[in-house]
């Protein structure tokens, strides 16, 4: 007979199971649109999204070249970053109720945006609209010539309507609450210590490698770039990247400390940790949770405190090593370098601390 312990822990399994799926289907998203983001940036400097501004951010008529960097960078921030959360939430719900849950969670995750829950809130989402539509589906019985309707018109119909209706008026509001309340707290600090503040939104970054937590980091310091607030952006990238990084030069140098499958993928990883996208480290902390996860908290809290402490400012929302040679991209540059490598290099060396030798394959 199954324990208590033990059915909460298969429901645990389970959710997690649910959340990961999710999040490998929303990775090539983040991907896509932070490296198209990087090469607007690239290619234009700091004001690519705006084809009417010259790269000094003087107005100027559009032209054919700026209007098509502009579109690229278009369809990086508004298609690739703008389809993340809806993503998340549908596939986190197909994963528990398989293709009628797909609407409902992608809905969801819509609405989650629209009451400023965000990616917190897209991720309640998809977990209310997987475990509604399953619940549907069982609860609804149709004769056997209208069983095709289940799938395609009703579950979805309904659990669009209902998850959508939980959003805008049970979720949403305190899901952005408790957001907002995170954002000023984050802001009283910004005021006060700007070490506290690097070592904390640092962690933050790590903790969860792109899920909640670093999305609150990172939602707070791309808010901060409209009033000029521009240090805890290159805390936060900087912070975002070490994770991969350290990750990727650890495999290089502890060869033992990691499966084959990991060293094979550690050049991917250092691709995505100069990208500044931190999801890269994913897969090595779902193996060992408890040896990655300190490592990488700690050496992204130093990345992101020394950041900070040096002064460095990112005036991009985005874009990993790719805008450091754009021009006014980024004050301080050769220190903001400085927190980043000796981020990693604190990373590399707690994996050799914390992470086993795994069996001989």
């Amino acid at each position: 007979m199954a324990t208590a312990t033990g059915k909460a822990s298969d429901s645990f399994k389970g959710a997690y199971k649910h959340l990961m799926t999710g999040v490998s289907y929303m990775i090539p998203f983040v991907v896509a649109g932070g490296l198209l983001i990087a090469i607007g940036f690239a290619a234009r400097g700091i004001y690519a999204y705006d084809a009417t501004l010259a790269m000094d951010g003087s107005t100027m008529e559009a032209t054919a070249w700026t209007t098509f960097w502009a579109n690229v960078f278009a369809i990086g921030a508004k298609g690739g970053f703008g389809l993340m959360v809806a993503i998340l939430a549908g596939y986190i719900s197909y994963s528990i109720a398989d293709r009628p849950g797909l609407a409902p969670g992608m809905i969801g995750g819509i609405v989650a945006g629209l009451t400023g829950s965000g990616f917190l809130g897209g991720m309640i989402a998809g977990f209310i609209a997987g475990y509604f539509t399953q619940w549907l589906n069982g609860a609804i019985k149709l004769p056997r010539n209208l069983s095709g309707l289940k799938p395609v018109l009703i579950l979805p119909l309904i659990g669009s309507l209902v998850v959508g209706l939980l959003m805008f008026y049970v979720v949403g509001v305190p899901v952005s609450a408790a957001l907002n309340a995170l954002t000023a707290w984050l802001t009283g600090l910004q005021t006060g210590s700007a070490l506290v503040l690097g070592l904390i939104l640092g962690a933050m970054m790590a903790f969860d490698m792109g899920g909640p937590v670093n999305k609150a980091a990172y939602t707070f310091s791309v808010g901060l770039l409209a009033s000029d607030v521009t240090a805890p952006m290159a805390a936060v990238m900087a912070a975002g990247m070490t994770p991969p990084l350290g990750l990727a030069l650890a495999a290089y140098l502890f060869k033992n400390r990691f499966t084959e499958d990991e060293r094979e993928s550690a050049s991917a990883t250092a691709v995505l940790g100069i990208s500044f996208i931190t999801e890269g480290a994913i897969p090595y902390a779902a193996r060992d949770p408890f040896g990655v996860i300190p490592s990488i908290m700690t050496g992204s809290a130093v990345a992101g405190a020394l950041s900070m402490v040096f002064g460095a400012k990112l005036h991009v929302p985005h874009g990993g090593v790719f805008v450091l040679p754009i021009p006014n991209a980024v004050d301080n540059l050769l220190l903001y370098i400085v927190a980043i490598l000796v981020g990693t290099a604190v990373t590399t060396g707690m994996l050799f601390f914390l992470k086993k030798p795994v069996p001989a394959e």
